[in-house]
Parts: C-alpha cells; structure tokens; sequence
C-alpha cells in the first residue's frame, strides 16, 4: 500500500526530500517499525534522530528529521524540515484533507479509549475502517493518527485528550470531524483546571473543531451539561444528547451470564445490543457510541450488532478468571469517576468476596484527600468486603473505611505486590484500580505471575 510518497511528503510538509521513495506506513517507535515506514525521529525523552540509523537498518523506507544525523549517510533517504513535530502535523493536517470519509472524534475524563475501540469494533464491515491506536490522544498522537489514515477511508475514528488547557481544539481542528463525542466529564487534571466547569469548557472545545453542520453527541445528564450544550451553541452544531435520558436513551442494561443485554432508542429507533461485560457504564458509552456513528452515516442496526465483538481491554475494565480468583483489571488509570464505576462493576458481580485493591488517584488539587476518603462513601461501597490500598493520598480511604473493611495499607504499590499472596484468597472477586502513575498495575503483574495466568 503506498501512503506518501516522497514527493507528496515533501509538498505536505514543506521540507526537501532526499530520494525517492514510497512509505507504507508512520512510525516514530523502532521498536515496532515495520519495512516500508516513514520513521518520524521525534524529540521527547530521546531524540529521535539518534535512531534514525536503525531505523533504516529495520527497514524504514526514509526518515523525516531536521538535520541529517552524524551516523547516516548525507545521501540517505531522508525528509528534512525544519522542525519534526510542526511537519507531523503538516503531514496529518495533509492526510486528513485528502481523505473524503467521515471522521468521529472522541473525548472525555473517562473512557475515550474503549470508547474508540468500541466504534472500531461496531464499525466492523462498513467499509475501510481507520483508527486511533492505543491511547495515541496528544500533540503527536492525533497528528500521527491522522498521518497513517488511508486516503480511502470510509470512516476515521480519532481519540482527543488532554492534561491542560487549549490543546483540544487545534487537535479537534487538525481532525476537523464530522461528529464529535463527549463520554462524560468529571474530576481529573483538576491540578490544571481548578474546577470541573473549566475541564467541561475545555471538553466542550472539540466541538470547535466540527465540519459545518457537523453533530456534537454529549451526556446529557451532568452538572456540566448545560456547559457542553453552550460549546455546542456556540460551535454551530447539531446537538444530541446521550444517557439514561435525551434523544439517545439507554432503556436497559441487564447482566446476563457475564455479559449486559441492553436496549437503547436512538433518535427514536429502538436497537438491542450486547456487550461482553458487567460494567454499565459501558453501556452508557455503547449508546454514545451508536449515536455518533449513526450521525456519521453509520448503519444503526449493523454497529448495534457488532457491539457483541467488543470487550475492554487488559487494564481498563475487562472481566477475567486467573486462577482461582476473578479479575477487573482496571489499573490503567482513576479518578473520582471511574473508580466510581469500577467498584459498581465489581459491586454487581455475584459470588465469593469482592476485594478492592486500590491506588491514588492523580492530578485532583488542592481537594484530593478529601476526594480520596469520600470513596468510603460510594454506595457501592456497602458491597465491597475488603479493601487494599497503596500510597499516602489513598491512606485517607483507609483510615475512613470501617475496621471490618479494612485491608492492608502499603506506601507504595511495590510493596503491597510484594505480600500479594496475603491480599486474595480462592473465590475472590478483585478490582484493581489506581492512577497509571501511582504503578498499582504491578499488583496486577503479581496476581497473574501468582496465580501463573490461570493455571494456579
């Protein structure tokens, strides 16, 4: 498949191509670069150009930088600019403009890349699918999403986040998408915006970044909603709103043997659909889902029935036997709001005792450790028999839990991996749960290396 050639790169990017040469393929990892990639030597930790060498070695059928490294030859097949992440982006803003299908943008505090996935999956056989891979969401990752697209594709689905304010609207900008879909806004990155109204208006801003007439599919039953319905006004778009109320409407979510039969009316057109968990906020996304498809174009029925394919991925919610226990591992990330879920997902799962193993949630300002022990309060919580936790922020949870609920306490998630055999026992029901930075998924790596993936 040729993606860019030297030429096309060139003229997208502004820079001066060396050779010519055909790219099948983006990459900016050596590590997975497949023969045929353009090899993109971004600066971030490392500098990209030092790879540049291997990379051709592995294959790359050029490289874009901004000087000609001193390990590669000055006649090397190259794509020289005068800035790599500036020509990224060229490259991307090129990708889309050439690219005649329809493009869904996602974002949210919670659940932008399941939700993805999930549309990937619902998308399936409706024609040439492009999307988003892992949570590439940031200032390289929706560009590069966009600079691996396909001119033929049908659909594209581009995954948008953030940590601060302003960068979701030049994203959604670049994206320029035909329908946009908010999963839900809550209390994450408040270090950076000091109150949810900001993280809302902030949310609210990919709806900026819409085609004329395009569709802003939002929750229709938060605090913030009349926020996101002003970014919306505001942003010229069609609105729909999604929930257990609006025009999109989940009518039911009933746990069946592991999975959730569910019903929902989509602008008005009542659609049955399956999902391979017990976890409703994942209903609430799936009917999100359907709404922004089917405003995409999208065939209701086919995306509801393909649903059933879906399942969230290690980290972020599956449902898993390991041995002798059952797994939610949900240790990609936390905040208010997903732990919320994840501890209704391991409160409505039947059978033996349900044990929450729990990290600090990041990122919440000056309110953390109050936020942290208001989790003793969650009504979910009456269902919960023990509860472990690790670091100083999660130390607040404990010591307001009642005695009877009361796990062990570590200072960090290494050392309550280390007594891991002592926090679960045969017949146990387990969530683990924490910030990605608070490392709670070595517990997780300890559970399955106890347990031997499931052979214990």
């Amino acid at each position: 498949m040729s993606l860019w050639t030297a030429t096309d790169a060139a003229a997208a990017t502004g820079g001066r191509a060396q050779g010519q040469w055909t790219a099948s393929g983006v990459s900016i990892d050596t590590r997975t670069i497949s023969p045929g990639d353009l090899f993109v030597a971004l600066k971030d930790v490392r500098d990209g150009h030092d790879f540049v060498a291997q990379a051709l070695a592995s294959g790359a059928c050029a490289a874009l930088v901004d000087h000609v490294p001193d390990n590669v030859p000055a006649d090397a097949p190259l794509l020289i600019v005068p800035a790599v992440l500036p020509a990224l982006q060229d490259l991307g803003r090129a990708g889309r403009a050439r690219m005649t299908g329809k493009v869904v943008a996602i974002t949210g505090s919670v659940g932008k890349t399941s939700t993805k996935d999930m549309a990937r999956v619902a998308l399936t056989g409706q024609g040439r699918i492009h999307a988003a891979e892992a949570s590439y969401n940031n200032h390289w990752g929706v560009p590069l999403t966009l600079a691996r697209m396909p001119a033929d594709t049908d659909f594209a689905i581009v995954e948008i986040g953030m940590n601060h304010p302003g960068e979701i609207e030049p994203l959604s900008r670049l994206a320029r998408p035909h329908v946009a879909l908010i999963t839900t806004v809550a209390a994450a990155h408040l270090e950076a915006f000091g109150a949810i109204d900001g993280i809302a208006r902030e949310k609210g801003a990919i709806f900026l970044g819409l085609e004329p007439a395009g569709t802003a599919i939002l929750p229709e039953d938060l605090p913030v909603t009349p926020i996101l319905r002003d970014c919306a006004d505001a942003a010229g778009a069609i609105v729909l709103g999604f929930g257990r109320e609006g025009m999109a409407r989940l009518v039911h979510a009933r746990p069946e043997a592991g999975a959730l039969s569910c019903r929902a009316t989509i602008t008005g057109e009542p659609v049955d659909f399956t999902l391979r968990t017990t976890g409703a906020h994942f209903a609430l996304n799936a009917v999100g889902v359907l709404a922004a498809l089917s405003a995409a174009g999208a065939d209701l029925a086919e995306s509801a029935r393909h649903l059933a394919d879906w399942h969230p991925p290690r980290g972020r919610g599956a449902v898993e036997e390991l041995g002798s226990i059952r797994l939610i591992d949900d240790a990609f990330n936390a905040n208010p709001a997903s732990l919320a879920a994840g501890l209704a997902t391991l409160a409505g799962l039947e059978g033996g005792r349900r044990v929450a193993i729990l990290g600090d949630m990041l990122e919440l300002g000056p309110e953390e450790m109050m936020m942290h022990r208001a989790v003793a309060d969650d009504p979910a919580m009456r269902k919960v028999d023990l509860v472990h936790s690790a670091g100083v922020r999660m130390r607040h949870l404990h010591d307001a839990l009642p005695p009877a609920k009361r796990g062990e306490w570590a200072r960090d998630a290494a050392e309550l991996a280390a007594r891991v055999d002592a926090l679960v026992a045969p017949g146990d029901t387990v969530l683990v749960k924490g910030s990605k930075s608070s490392k709670i998924s070595t517990v997780v790596d300890a559970l399955r290396h106890a347990l031997n993936e499931g052979d214990a």
